[in-house]
């Protein structure tokens, strides 16, 4: 297996004293440099304090040798694309910073602007958090093992009010959602 720590530590922009001092209980930046370099054990111990600094999972650290990761390889600017100085490893978000459990809303039909095969990340708010989440997009549950999707539109005393995407859709109410999930990254296939 090969560690991924100097790249996700490059990617944050981040240097080996700020990884080090990030650690909890701090460590050494020659101690981070041994363990991104091999020349010290990545222990699962090891993973879990430099993933927690790094704010990834701890599996984002290694990649198996039997496959590439997929690379960045350019920047869309605001004169079209740039070529990065150096190709770096693509590391999809699974911690998007926050608090809340994040899950994936698989989208199979066309919905407003949401085609099929696209990946919705939300991120889980308590109820009380509502104001957040207002004019964008959410998942809440439903009685019976349902949910309703779509822009959150109101909220008043313990009724949620969503307006499903799409053209000629009433609006939803929901009663005391236990939570609601926010929409915070789109992945589309091409």
């Amino acid at each position: 297996m090969i560690n991924r720590i100097r790249d996700i530590r490059k990617q944050k922009g981040l240097t080996l004293a700020d990884l080090a001092a990030a650690c909890s209980p701090p460590t050494t930046p020659q101690t981070v440099g041994r363990l991104e370099t091999g020349m010290r054990n990545l222990s699962l111990n090891w993973m879990e304090r430099i993933a927690a600094a790094l704010e990834v999972d701890p599996e984002m650290l290694v990649r198996s040798e039997d496959t590439d990761p997929p690379q960045v390889v350019a920047r869309l600017a605001k004169d079209g694309p740039e070529a990065l100085s150096a190709p770096h490893d693509a590391i999809l978000s699974t911690d998007l910073g926050g608090d809340g459990a994040l899950m994936v809303l698989e989208i199979d039909y066309p919905h407003g602007e949401y085609r099929p095969g696209d990946l919705l990340w939300l991120r889980q708010l308590d109820p009380a958090e509502a104001s957040r989440a207002i004019n964008r997009d959410v998942l809440v549950p439903r009685k019976g093992g349902r949910f309703a999707f779509g822009r959150l539109i109101d909220r008043q005393g313990s009724l949620v009010g969503l307006l499903p995407p799409g053209h000629g859709q009433k609006q939803q109410v929901v009663d005391s959602p236990p939570w609601i999930a926010l929409a915070e990254m789109l992945v589309r296939p091409l």
